[in-house]
């Protein structure tokens, strides 16, 4: 069941809505709406001494579990700055973004349910860090800095794209 298949009405004119490939439309007004994968920007911070930190999540979604620090654009907002403030605001620490790592989708979900739970389009870059005190804070409990061969098995890392980015970093880090 997709995101949209609940919605019977159109939420500007209470017309029926008429479902098809991916969307809702209202033939009363022209209403039209698409199921897209909200988009994420995610920091891999790495300190001078190859170091990267993880958070654990204190968020109901993965509870307990170590996570890059990032989260949900704001409508309109620039994936660089979402990158920023979503590092700010987990960890009080300030960065510039580097590299750009790659996209991985996924699902905002532990058990793999898509039925009403939305779909993530999940962008990450490197970052290091330039300012700011570290303090869990937010939806974040705990800051730990990890070298690569000491990060936590994938069955302790939130969601799926999370251990594909990291699997992806460590892959990079062993290049020559």
């Amino acid at each position: 069941m997709g995101l949209l298949d609940r919605w019977k009405f159109c939420p500007r004119c209470r017309a029926e809505l008429e479902h098809a490939d991916g969307r809702v439309s209202c033939p009363a007004c022209g209403f039209v709406f698409y199921a897209n994968s909200q988009p994420t920007a995610c920091a891999l911070c790495v300190d001078d001494g190859g170091l990267l930190l993880l958070v654990r999540r204190a968020a109901e979604v993965f509870h307990g579990f170590w996570d890059l620090p990032g989260g949900f654009l704001e409508e309109g907002e620039h994936p660089l700055a979402a990158l920023s403030r979503e590092v700010r605001e987990e960890t009080g620490l300030e960065v510039e973004p580097d590299d750009f790592v790659g996209v991985w989708t996924d699902r905002y979900s532990e058990t793999g349910e898509t039925e009403g739970v939305p779909a993530t389009l999940n962008l990450y870059w490197t970052a290091r860090v330039v300012g700011g005190e570290p303090r869990a804070a937010d939806d974040v409990s705990e800051l730990r800095w990890f070298a690569p061969d000491e990060l936590p098995p994938a069955s302790e890392i939130a969601f799926t794209n999370v251990a594909e980015v990291l699997s992806t970093w460590l892959g990079r880090q062993q290049q020559p």
